[in-house]
């Protein structure tokens, strides 16, 4: 089991069958996951374009720490395949989020949703700091969280991307 200094890792990933252009709208824009997340609510852009550096405002609720927003700085923007950002402060982030698209032989696209706990606080470190014997298990059970978000996420997008309507 990984401890938060391991900068633990989660990670999911769907085929979708649409083009890469269709794929790469839905996951640069920002508001798509609050459709599915269970804990995301949504996000506005503070700068006037998607690009490198650029920052967005994201709202998040949880049933065990509330409500809480953060500022994400935009760290990958490879148009068509990579698009991830840093939670809070950019130099010592509390998350990193990333999508990697990657056209596949056989058709299709795969989707890939990645995120890291760490380096910086959040709240499972106030946990952490809270229930030092159980760091393994919380840091597990967010892990958990992510993986049942992103594999939501996803999905919807996958059923998006291919055309169909999305149900939350």
């Amino acid at each position: 089991m990984a401890r938060f200094a391991d900068l633990p890792t989660a990670e999911t990933s769907v085929i979708a069958d649409a083009p890469v252009e269709r794929i790469w709208e839905l996951v640069t824009d920002i508001n798509f996951p609050s459709l599915f997340s269970k804990e995301f609510r949504g996000a506005e852009w503070l700068d006037d374009s998607i690009s490198l550096g650029a920052r967005f405002v994201g709202r998040n609720s949880h049933p065990g720490t509330g409500e809480w927003e953060t500022t994400c700085t935009v760290e990958v923007f490879e148009p068509l395949r990579s698009f991830g950002y840093l939670v809070n402060d950019p130099d010592l982030p509390a998350a990193r989020w990333r999508y990697d698209l990657e056209p596949q032989p056989e058709g299709g696209v795969r989707i890939r949703m990645w995120a890291q706990m760490g380096p910086g606080r959040s709240g499972v470190t106030y946990f952490i700091h809270k229930y030092p014997e159980r760091e393994e298990e919380i840091v597990a059970a967010r892990l958990q969280e992510w993986r049942t978000n992103m594999d939501a996420v996803l999905a919807g997008m996958k059923q998006r991307a291919e055309g169909g309507s999305h149900s939350a």
